[in-house]
């Protein structure tokens, strides 16, 4: 009888631990739905917002003597363009910049191409290509890159390693 007892007390709490554990990944599961409910739309938005720079950054640059419309176009979609920024910041999408000469990060960059590059490390970043996006931390877009090719052996570096 005690051992049925012990038996039935044993059960209990192990559904005990089973109905709390549900109770805790339900609540996750909820919470991370709500977090990132927006991903599909915000990963939509980034690429209008990235396009919109493009075509800001393909504008030449500001002179003196610049047409009045051309100014004020400019100064406008500048505008817009903060204010986008702004908005998606406050719903949790950043832009993740990228340095020209860090080291590329596969977890957080993506590779278009490799390029020789002479006065660069290799797997240093020569070009970026677009800008990452993260939503609450998580990884929306990684950041498309030109990074540089590992340099080839010379023949007299070559030579003295197979002599070693």
């Amino acid at each position: 009888m005690q051992d049925e007892v012990a038996d039935f007390r044993d059960r209990w709490m192990r559904a005990e631990a089973e109905i709390a554990n549900v109770r805790s990944r339900a609540k996750r599961d909820v919470d991370d739905a709500r977090q990132y409910a927006v991903q599909k739309f915000a990963t939509d938005i980034v690429e209008g917002v990235d396009n919109l720079h493009r075509g800001l950054a393909s504008l030449p640059p500001p002179e003196a003597d610049e047409p009045h419309l051309l100014s004020s176009l400019r100064t406008g979609f500048e505008g817009i363009e903060r204010n986008f920024l702004t908005l998606l910041e406050r719903h949790g999408v950043r832009r993740e910049d990228v340095a020209i000469g860090a080291i590329f990060d596969p977890e957080r960059q993506q590779a278009m191409s490799e390029q020789d590059a002479t006065t660069t490390a290799p797997g240093a970043i020569l070009h970026v290509l677009s800008s990452g996006w993260a939503l609450n931390g998580r990884l929306l877009r990684p950041a498309m890159v030109i990074v540089a090719k590992a340099r080839p052996a010379s023949a007299d570096t070559a030579h003295r390693m197979s002599s070693a």
